[in-house]
């Protein structure tokens, strides 16, 4: 996970964005309008230069630390924090048709019968309207676009998106290894998604935006200066 990365001080953009998101936070659970956080994250390919020796009586395991690199995989991820599941998927690229693609399967196959979903994500260049006619049909980037609101958390307020909680957790449990190619990662990330599916693990959120007055208050402008 990143760490918190705070903007300076009396940054009315930040603050906006961010009660907006808080507020998203706030809604109880809606079957026909969920509320889904989105982020994306690159894992690199590695080999081991060398087999590793494993443990043997009187001898601990020898590991060789040349590696070789086999280039880095896009992994998305959506997670549904009030339902406690979540939906990734593999890429070997991350362009915009690759999110686009990414949001259908969202739109189409996650959420089929939602009249409307509210997706809470990073502004970064590819998470945009327009990657969807740039991929698809206008009728069909119409009828995509449609299905959602757009909710972007704040530059510098990744830490707002309950989908990097998500990665981290991923990261830590089941990818913190070397992997040499995007078909064992694949299979390592569908694997982690189903057992954590099955347990419904959910995220109880509890930063308001009463706490963000308090404790981020230097970030709010003073309109009596």
């Amino acid at each position: 996970m990143k760490g918190w990365v705070i903007p300076p001080e009396k940054n009315s953009e930040f603050v906006a964005n961010m009660e907006r998101v808080l507020d998203v936070y706030k809604r109880p659970y809606d079957l026909n309008k969920p509320v889904v956080c989105m982020d994306e994250s690159p894992k690199q390919l590695i080999a081991e230069g060398q087999t590793s020796l494993c443990m043997k009586p009187g001898q601990e395991a020898r590991v060789d630390y040349e590696y070789i690199r086999h280039g880095v995989v896009n992994i998305f991820m959506a997670n549904e924090p009030l339902r406690g599941k979540r939906f990734t998927e593999v890429t070997e690229f991350k362009t915009k048709k690759d999110w686009a693609l990414f949001i259908k399967r969202l739109a189409d196959k996650e959420y089929p019968k939602a009249k409307k979903i509210t997706l809470v994500m990073d502004n970064f260049k590819t998470h945009v309207a327009s990657a969807f006619y740039e991929t698809f049909e206008p009728n069909e980037a119409k009828r995509i676009w449609d299905k959602f609101e757009f909710i972007y958390t704040p530059k510098h307020g990744s830490w707002l998106n309950m989908a990097e909680i998500e990665l981290h957790v991923l990261n830590g449990q089941c990818l913190n290894r070397h992997i040499s190619t995007i078909n064992e990662v694949t299979d390592e990330v569908n694997s982690w998604q189903s057992k954590r599916n099955n347990k419904n693990r959910k995220i109880n959120w509890q930063f308001t935006t009463k706490d963000a007055r308090i404790k981020l208050k230097k970030l709010y402008p003073s309109i009596h200066d």
